[in-house]
């Protein structure tokens, strides 16, 4: 993987910010947290986006979201106990998927990005996103290059 862009090490451009706390549990052998906790940490910062996006009780019951990718770039090694920062955007828009941008940040500098490919799908299949979906992913979009 390459290296990510450099706006995308920059807090700023993102639009939401979280801070999670590390676990000891997160710790590899060498003392560093492993490549799991960044996942599961990149996953809660997720979570709390596509839910101020997608609110349960304002999407249609027939529409459903999935994951289908997510690429996470270690950028430098991350340690416990102090907490993370998450910071999240909307990166792309497609037809009938959007791209999460997150990086995370560790005493002030980015330990990793993370890009996540969700697929909205309406009857089981991929279909076209709601207007008032893609308007609201819009309120989100990372402020890149």
């Amino acid at each position: 993987m390459t290296r990510p862009a450099l706006w995308r090490l920059d807090a700023a451009a993102y639009p939401v910010t979280q801070e999670i706390g590390t676990r000891y549990q997160d710790l590899d052998t060498n003392g560093h947290l492993n490549n799991v906790a960044f996942a599961s940490l990149f996953e809660s910062a997720r979570v709390r986006i596509n839910r101020a996006t997608r609110s349960e009780g304002g999407r249609p019951a027939n529409e459903r979201t999935m994951v289908a990718s997510v690429a996470i770039a270690y950028l430098a090694e991350g340690n416990f106990p102090d907490p993370v920062t998450v910071t999240s955007g909307i990166g792309r828009i497609g037809t009938s998927s959007w791209t999460i941008e997150q990086a995370m940040f560790q005493q002030g500098r980015c330990i990793a990005t993370c890009d996540t490919v969700v697929v909205c799908r309406t009857d089981d299949q991929a279909k076209p996103l709601r207007v008032d979906l893609r308007a609201e992913l819009e309120t989100r979009m990372t402020r890149g290059e």
